[in-house]
């Protein structure tokens, strides 16, 4: 065996450098292909829990997913604790780790006897034709009104800060303490989310409002008006930006009938692509034009929103066709 310098180790062939009794550089690989796995089995649990929370609750879909969501953000603001309060007790992250593991675990043995609720229905068309139960276009295009409102707060997500720093003036440092405006913005507006929808069918007015918000403090934020009129702005768009997500992907399952799996598919896919699409384009034309003209790309995607919204509802209004 090779010989290493004591703060390393050999591994076959090279030796590896070693941190806390653990091979750091050896093992990479294997993180990732953990990362790929967890990846792809919460994308997984994420579109089949929001099916089954739809399909369980029928018409009142909007506010459970609302409801969904604040659990969502409250395990996010946890996550992070729990690695740091692990750092400093155990003077190690990894033991944070085990909790998601722990807890999965418990659920599963608690509610192992929990029967799923049957989807509903589905019409039967006139024939066996293989078309027949495609998603409408107006279920497509809220869809896609799903993925671009995830491209939108993504998008402030990542260039917020940098938007404050550049065209407000806001040392770097004060520009990321910030952003808690715009998360402080998210949270309230989904606690006032699962208020105002504990009143059936007003999905389709809650988004609208949503996206009026969103765009008013998306220009708020992009004018120049200072430091205070763009803080504003950051909240008033976490206000809006709070309850989009699950107001559209009620509306969307409520598109399908007896196909809500599908459509959930769908939008999660192209919300995947907006992820990574809105931002890429946001960033490339901040490095041509600069900042505060590249940012412009979120106020015109809401409005965009605005458009597919619209669409959708005009389009929902049409009798279906009947399948030949």
């Amino acid at each position: 065996m090779a010989a290493c310098a004591p703060a390393r180790r050999f591994d076959g062939d090279r030796c590896c450098r070693v941190s806390r009794g653990v091979p750091a550089e050896c093992g990479v690989h294997i993180t990732l292909l953990g990362a790929a796995m967890m990846g792809l089995a919460g994308t997984t649990v994420q579109t089949t829990t929001q099916s089954v929370l739809a399909d369980h609750h029928g018409p009142r879909r909007d506010q459970a997913l609302i409801e969904m969501n604040i659990g969502a953000g409250l395990g996010a603001v946890v996550a992070p604790l729990a690695l740091g309060l692990s750092e400093a007790i155990t003077s190690t992250w990894r033991a944070a780790m085990a909790l998601p593991a722990v807890a999965m675990a418990i659920l599963a043995v608690v509610y192992r006897h929990q029967p799923l609720p049957a989807p509903p229905s589905r019409p039967q068309p006139a024939t066996q034709d293989r078309h027949a139960f495609r998603l409408s276009i107006a279920c497509w295009l809220l869809c896609l009104l799903v993925a671009v409102g995830i491209g939108v707060e993504f998008c402030v997500v990542y260039f917020g800060a940098e938007l404050l720093t550049a065209a407000h003036q806001l040392s770097t440092s004060a520009a990321a303490t910030a952003m808690t405006v715009f998360y402080a913005g998210i949270l309230l507006g989904r606690v006032a989310g699962a208020r105002l929808t504990r009143r059936p069918g007003q999905t389709s007015l809650l988004l609208g409002l949503s996206l009026a918000v969103t765009l008013a403090g998306l220009v708020v934020l992009w004018l120049p008006g200072g430091p205070v009129v763009a803080l504003l702005g950051l909240f008033a768009a976490g206000l809006g930006i709070a309850n989009q997500f699950p107001l559209a992907l009620a509306l969307t399952l409520a598109a399908a009938p007896g196909n809500t799996d599908a459509a959930n598919a769908r939008a999660q896919l192209l919300g995947g692509v907006l992820v990574l699409a809105a931002p890429f384009l946001l960033g490339s034309l901040a490095d041509h034009i600069g900042m505060t003209a590249g940012f412009a790309i979120a106020p015109l995607l809401t409005a965009l929103s605005g458009l597919l919204l619209h669409a959708a509802l005009r389009r929902e209004r049409l009798p279906l066709p009947t399948p030949r």
